[in-house]
């Protein structure tokens, strides 16, 4: 299964961007997806998660009601929708395939990881 994330960039604050993830997995649809975030030095940081059907999500305190993270099962893609960033957001955003239908905030129950994309966010 291969993993191709795209989309970062570099902004300003308050601005927005759309991270995709776009799975070769032909039993997408069957998984549950996460996005992640790193900073050099730090440990991968849970971002938020999506059950697999699309049903459910979950994120983290720091981007609840900032970013949306969906899917489109029909063209085997995973979404991040990121509004009003900030510097603090600035990292490289990994997405992740679950090893079940669900989502978890444990970067050990994702069984597959795309590549990573850097958003970098200034002040």
């Amino acid at each position: 299964v291969q993993l191709q994330a795209s989309g970062g960039g570099l902004l300003q604050a308050g601005g927005s961007l759309r991270l995709s993830c776009a799975s070769s997995e032909r039993t997408f649809g069957t998984r549950g997806m996460g996005w992640f975030r790193q900073i050099p030095g730090e440990e991968r940081e849970f971002v938020a998660g999506i059950t697999w059907s699309g049903g459910r999500t979950t994120y983290a305190r720091s981007v609840a009601g900032r970013f949306t993270i969906s899917k489109d099962n029909a063209k085997n893609t995973l979404y991040l929708q990121m509004n009003r960033l900030r510097p603090e957001d600035t990292a490289v955003y990994y997405c992740a395939a679950a090893n079940g239908r669900g989502w978890s905030s444990s970067s050990g129950d994702y069984e597959y990881w795309g590549q990573g994309t850097q958003v970098t966010v200034s002040s």
